[in-house]
């Protein structure tokens, strides 16, 4: 969410911020200034007539007490009026409150000064790649084909189940998949610091506002009945941790970490990654979330690339790290790292964690402020938040990496601990 006030003050640079996004939005701020004119032109009647209102009632009395009935009757007539009045303009003022409100809900955060500017995921530039994609003596499979031919990934059971990107898997390939997000959350929690956190799966609609899936991206989620959306991803709940809230500068920064299931309707991947478990409806991810001050929110935002990056490096993926250009990254940020892991079965690099640094966006939705150790008042909080990393990615990248020429699985070194003696995964005889 903007700060009306901040645009009233420099519409050229609202708007030219803005327009990094694709453009679309010359003459924006203009527009976001009539309606904040409206609603202040209505602030003002509103007080001018209610402070009318009282100053005439004391004039009734003085009136009285004068004996000036004529007087008395004039000023309780004017009252009356006034009286009447009031609630249409009280109702214009509510209906030009909301309706600036509805206009800024809808409108991303301005890019940093240092996003590269581009149209879409092609003007995205890299910035470094770790380790090199490996060599194989015959022609990798894709995730799907190795577990279907292990006999424990099933589409096809899930479709039947739930529908169309969805997936049951089965036996070892299933507590692989464990595996792999209780490492992440184990590495987040004992070596980075993370505070682990066990949220609910069903917010109310003020959560889903606060990180801005709401209203714009609605059709992108679940609903769960009348009062509760299923989350598309943890960042919702641990974000919304601070909402309402006044910190002290001394506890920042909050650092959380959660594994959950999300829940995406994928309304706008139609025909994009129908096989496989790409892109699901339903998956697990280990999320990390950072509230900070101003000051250091940059900084946080490379500390937390570093630890999605840990997870990938402790289990040997090759990968590459994209800054997302203005067309590219997310309706809340100010800036996004992608980190790309290598699929030797696709032979190509796909996203498997993206953190952002959304500034006080998120922040203003939320009403999350802290309090500066120096100075007075109350500051808004800075927001980030970080893959760290989609379990089910990451699991498509181990069994394309780790595959062998007899269909079987390596068990990576990092995930041994989490298998209880599993080294190889193979097909039940």
């Amino acid at each position: 969410m903007h700060d009306i006030r901040l645009i009233r003050e420099n519409p050229a640079a609202f708007d030219a911020g803005l327009d990094k996004r694709n453009g679309g939005f010359s003459g924006l701020a203009d527009e976001l200034v009539k309606l904040d004119e409206t609603r202040r032109s209505l602030i003002a009647a509103a007080q001018e007539m209610q402070e009318r209102r009282n100053a005439a009632s004391k004039e009734i009395g003085q009136a009285k007490a004068q004996k000036d009935e004529a007087r008395a009757q004039a000023l309780m007539t004017e009252v009356a009026a006034l009286k009447e009045k009031m609630p249409a303009v009280e109702a214009d003022l509510k209906a030009a409150e909301a309706a600036l409100q509805d206009k800024l809900a809808g409108i991303p955060n301005i890019p940093a000064e240092d996003v590269p500017v581009g149209a879409d995921e092609h003007d995205n530039v890299e910035r470094h790649r770790h380790g090199a994609p490996r060599s194989y003596a015959f022609t990798p499979k894709q995730h799907f084909e190795i577990g279907e031919d292990l006999g424990q990934m099933d589409f096809e059971t899930a479709a039947k189940l739930s529908g169309s990107r969805f997936v049951v898997t089965k036996g070892p390939l299933a507590r692989l998949e464990r595996a792999i997000g209780q490492f992440m959350l184990d590495i987040h929690v004992d070596e980075h610091g993370y505070t682990e956190v066990n949220p609910p799966v069903l917010v109310r609609d003020d959560a889903m506002f606060g990180t801005a899936q709401l209203p714009k991206f609605r059709d992108d989620q679940f609903r769960a009945g009348d009062d509760y959306w299923l989350i598309p991803t943890a960042e919702v709940p641990l974000t919304n941790l601070v909402r309402e809230m006044i910190l002290d500068e001394r506890e920042l920064p909050l650092r959380f970490t959660a594994l959950t299931p999300c829940f995406r309707a994928e309304a706008g991947a139609a025909g994009r990654d129908t096989r496989g478990m790409i892109r699901q409806h339903q998956f697990a991810k280990v999320e990390m979330v950072s509230i900070t001050t101003p000051g250091t929110s940059a900084d946080e935002h490379e500390r937390m690339l570093s630890c999605a990056e840990a997870v990938l490096k402790r289990l040997d993926l090759a990968y590459r790290v994209v800054t997302l250009c203005t067309g590219d990254m997310g309706f809340s940020s100010r800036k996004t790292y992608d980190i790309e892991v290598w699929l030797p079965g696709q032979n190509a690099y796909r996203e498997i964690s993206s953190c952002s640094v959304c500034g006080d966006f998120q922040a203003r939705r939320m009403d999350a402020r802290y309090r500066p150790a120096e100075g007075k008042g109350t500051a808004f909080v800075h927001t980030l938040n970080g893959s760290g990393v989609a379990v089910g990615r990451a699991l498509v990248a181990v069994l394309e990496t780790y595959q062998n020429e007899d269909g079987s699985v390596t068990v990576p070194e990092a995930l041994a601990p989490y298998m209880g003696g599993i080294t190889r995964i193979e097909r039940a005889s």
